[in-house]
């Protein structure tokens, strides 16, 4: 038999839900590992006296921010579970414009075998966005906000095309993530022989 090792990206806008459904599924997924991209960039931002909180990640010169992209890609490359979640971004809205949270050397590093896009209405995730005080986010009316989220599966399909990993879109509506992490279960248990 075939061992397969999973790496599964799970990538969203903010206020999607993406976290949610990403440590949902891997609490449910028996000897696997969740990593947040965002954290170990964080770490590293840290230690080096770059920045004081995560939300000044974004907001750092993308120079700067692409070295921490770059450490953390290959941190959680050298990770060795059988069954690896992450926790990202497809893209960060930043003072220079959008700047790809996957781009060839992020994805290239990491070797996805799934690559997942969590979305929401565009009510929705401003909904969520407005109820969470524990960020600093960045005010957007909804039409930049539907942009994001068509943004969102451009730089999906861009990943997907680099990686080779199949990619698929699960929609996360309000009261209903149980049933998002279940699809999203089913979908790697088929993967899985």
């Amino acid at each position: 038999m075939i061992r397969i090792r999973l790496r599964v990206v799970v990538v969203g806008i903010p206020g999607v839900g993406k976290t949610t459904v990403v440590e949902s599924t891997a609490s449910a997924w028996k000897n696997s590992r969740l990593v947040t991209f965002g954290t170990v960039m964080l770490e590293e931002g840290l230690r080096l006296k770059w920045i004081r909180h995560r939300d000044q990640l974004r907001k750092m010169r993308v120079e700067e921010q692409t070295k921490l992209q770059r450490i953390a890609a290959r941190k959680i490359s050298a990770m060795k579970e059988s069954v690896l979640f992450v926790d990202t971004h497809l893209f960060i809205r930043t003072p220079e414009g959008f700047w790809p949270g996957l781009p060839f050397h992020v994805v290239t590093a990491l070797k996805p075998t799934h690559l997942v896009l969590i979305e929401a209405d565009s009510e929705v995730v401003l909904s969520r966005r407005t109820r969470d005080p524990t960020r600093y986010r960045d005010r957007v009316n909804k039409e930049e906000l539907e942009s994001e989220l068509l943004l969102a599966r451009s730089f999906l399909t861009t990943a997907s095309s680099i990686s080779g990993a199949p990619m698929m879109m699960l929609r996360n509506e309000e009261g209903r993530v149980e049933e998002t992490v279940q699809r999203l279960i089913d979908v790697l248990r088929e993967a899985r022989p």
